[in-house]
Order: structure tokens, then C-alpha cells, then sequence
């Protein structure tokens, strides 16, 4: 993988159309599925196993992954996700290099920032992504970043090829575009409403 540096992170255009919210579309080997990559699980909520998991695949640049962060997630984690009554699982699906090193900067931070660091980038997407490599250093250096720690961490291809690998896994499940969910191990493409969330998790519960 070429190596990222400051001066790679161009954003290359919001490729992330959202795809048509039909599903559930796909089965697969939910264990498979479920089975947390080797950088480790990024998830909220009830511990394994649980009722409902919930497994989104989202990409830092995506306005249709920060519309559903900003208009909808809240609401699930208030109702479902900080009462424990369903596991939310976030995995990484960079759509470009912009994408890519936000997440490496979310999971180069202590664990505790990773979600806190995921919902600045999408309230923000629209400042910080007409200057990535600007735009996420001043992002980096609320989460306690220096400005060498942010470079070396841009540099680190071991954790590039590491979120790559969760988004190769992604395409081999069915993903194919940004944002994807899974809901205990059924596929759902795009954006889809509070609502129709409810519908999906209150008969498993």
C-alpha cells in the first residue's frame, strides 16, 4: 500500500452514494460475520452475546454515513444501544485516503475517543473534508494529538493495512457501498430512518 502522507490526503469526492434501502438482501455465515477482525471490535452497547447486534460499515467521508450518525444514531443510542438492550458494532469501509487516515487517527487515539473522535468527523465532515490533512490534525489535536504523533500515525502502514483488511472483509460479506448494516447478520444498504430501525429491533428483543 502506498504510504499515506499529509500531502496524499485530497479528498476525492464523496463516492459514497447511498445505495437503495432494500433489504434484507444477502445470507451469510453470521459467526463469520460477527468474528471481530484482528485490530480489535469497535462496539457499544450490550456485550456478546446479545439479542440484537447491529454491525455498520461507514465511511469517514460520507455524507450519508454522517446524516445517519447525525440524524439518527443519537436516537438509537439513547433508546437501545446506552441501555444495553442491543450491541452497535462500526467497522471501518474508507472510501478514499481521506477516509482512510481519519480512521487511522480515530484508532491510533485511546479506545475511549474512537466514538467521540467517529461523531466529530461526521458533524464536521463538511469543514474538515475541504482540507483533510489540515482539517484532521485540528481534529487530532483535540483528542490529544501532537503534530508528530499525527504524521507518525499517517505513516504507520501496519494500522493502514489493518482498516483495509476490515473493509476487504466488508466486500466479501456483501458490502458494497457506504452505509451498510447488518442486523444479526441480515443486509441492509443505505440510509434507513429511526423508525425503521424500531421495526427491525423490537421483535428480536
Amino acid at each position: 500500500m502506498t504510504q499515506i502522507t499529509r500531502r496524499h490526503l485530497i479528498l476525492a469526492g464523496t463516492a459514497a452514494a447511498a445505495l437503495a434501502a432494500a433489504g434484507p438482501a444477502v445470507a451469510l455465515d453470521v459467526a463469520e460475520l460477527n468474528k471481530p477482525p484482528e485490530l480489535g471490535e469497535m462496539a457499544l452497547g450490550a456485550p456478546e452475546p446479545a439479542k440484537v447486534t447491529i454491525i455498520e460499515y461507514a465511511s469517514a467521508t460520507c455524507p450519508h454515513c454522517a446524516a445517519f450518525h447525525n440524524d439518527v444514531y443519537g436516537k438509537l443510542k439513547t433508546e437501545y444501544i446506552d441501555t444495553n438492550k442491543i450491541r452497535f458494532v462500526f467497522r471501518e469501509y474508507p472510501l478514499n485516503d481521506a477516509a482512510l487516515a481519519a480512521f487511522m487517527i480515530a484508532r491510533a487515539a485511546p479506545k475511549e475517543s474512537y466514538f467521540p473522535l467517529i461523531d466529530i468527523y461526521f458533524e464536521t465532515l463538511n469543514t474538515w473534508a475541504q482540507n483533510p490533512a489540515q482539517g484532521l490534525l485540528n481534529i487530532a489535536k483535540q483528542a490529544g494529538f501532537s503534530e508528530e504523533k499525527f504524521n507518525a500515525t499517517l505513516k504507520d502502514e501496519n494500522l493502514a493495512r489493518g482498516i483495509m483488511a476490515i473493509r476487504d472483509a466488508g466486500t466479501k460479506f456483501g458490502v458494497q457501498g457506504t452505509p451498510t448494516f447488518f442486523v444479526n447478520g441480515e443486509l441492509y444498504e443505505g440510509e434507513r430512518t429511526f423508525d425503521a430501525f424500531k421495526a427491525l429491533i423490537d421483535p428480536l428483543l
